[in-house]
């Protein structure tokens, strides 16, 4: 079906939505936002991408901007202040250039490479400053990134997203081993890594600084925002399975909601895209009552004082972006190159992606 996007450009496209793809309550009740500091967002992104040496210039020249990771996040964290969209922004498009090296090095077979990155990466987040200058770019990117996203709260706040990004960065060291060796996780194993290697809890604290409030624990615990929050992030996972699955196939890859769905539980490959939908329409479907529940909790955190009245703020700011996400991430996997597999000279090859990795073989 085609369905009007409104995003990225001043005149509004017809964006042609596969059928297998296509989700009509996320076009009709999800209306996409974006922010208005998103056309110097994509400028500066691009910039600092060419700055920290992350991309070829021949590559930024010619992907970068087709590549939308800039309107994902302007789709997302549409309240923050233009400095802390612009600091995740740049965090977000590291996130893929990562992605990238993870995947050749393991299709390359550079073992050694990943594990030195891994260690370096490690480092580079717990202190960022002594890391601004290494050889490597995506260290030296990595530590740019996120010292500045350590500038907009507490070391409270710091010390969380340190926790759950080295947690990421393991889940995707035991990714790397399951691809080397061919093992497929089981669909409990799945969803358990999936939460890491989409970083659902990163995306989520990210969603404070935007709000310009760190909330408590017990904020961030309630049941109801806790789910809104993991609903959002499970959607975008596995809609990710959904559209990059013939990607996953042509790569080889053993890390995806369908294959486990096909290997262990004896499904056809068209049942595990219908299953893979279902567990998507799911998450829209569930979204709207979980987070009316999240907004009476909202309500009742204002208790007539500043910071009752702040947090209240902050949380319905929250739910608002959470929101956002289902339409941007929906958007970005029908405008972004990253996924146009059918336009590649080679579908086990990405166009935009670096092959000679630092590190060698």
């Amino acid at each position: 079906m085609h369905a009007l996007s409104h995003g990225t450009t001043s005149t509004p496209t017809t964006i042609a939505v596969p059928p297998a793809l296509s989700l009509p309550v996320i076009e009709a009740a999800f209306p996409r936002q974006l922010h208005p500091y998103w056309p110097k967002l994509q400028e500066t992104t691009r910039a600092w991408l060419l700055e920290k040496r992350l991309m070829p210039a021949d590559k930024v020249e010619e992907h970068a901007d087709g590549l939308r990771y800039t309107d994902l996040m302007a789709g997302y964290y549409t309240g923050a202040p233009d400095e802390v969209l612009q600091a995740i922004a740049d965090y977000s498009a590291w996130f893929f250039v990562w992605d990238d090296r993870h995947d050749r090095d393991v299709v390359h077979g550079r073992p050694a490479a990943w594990w030195r990155l891994k260690e370096r990466l490690h480092s580079a987040l717990d202190s960022p400053a002594d890391h601004l200058g290494h050889e490597d770019p995506v260290v030296a990117g990595l530590a740019d990134s996120v010292q500045r996203l350590y500038t907009f709260l507490s070391g409270t706040w710091n010390a969380r997203f340190a926790r759950h990004f080295h947690a990421v960065i393991e889940a995707y060291d035991r990714e790397f081993h399951n691809r080397t060796e061919g093992i497929v996780p089981t669909v409990e194993e799945y969803l358990e890594l999936r939460r890491l290697t989409f970083a659902h809890w990163i995306w989520t604290d990210l969603l404070e600084p935007s709000a310009g409030c760190e909330l408590p624990d017990a904020v961030r615990k309630n049941p109801a925002y806790r789910r809104a929050a993991l609903l959002s992030q499970e959607f975008a996972a596995w809609y990710n399975d959904l559209c990059s699955l013939p990607k996953e196939i042509a790569g080889n890859e053993v890390h995806n909601l369908g294959i486990s769905l096909i290997i262990y539980e004896g499904l056809t490959l068209e049942e595990a895209i219908a299953e893979v939908r279902r567990r998507v329409e799911e998450c829209v479907s569930e979204f709207p009552d979980v987070e009316q529940e999240a907004l009476r909790f909202a309500d009742g955190l204002d208790d007539g004082t500043v910071r009752g009245k702040e947090t209240s703020a902050a949380v319905r700011a929250c739910l608002g972006n959470m929101r956002n996400w289902f339409s941007s991430v929906y958007w970005f996997h029908h405008e972004s190159g990253r996924y146009m597999v059918d336009n590649w000279d080679d579908r086990s090859t990405p166009p935009y992606v670096d092959n000679e990795a630092v590190g060698g073989k």
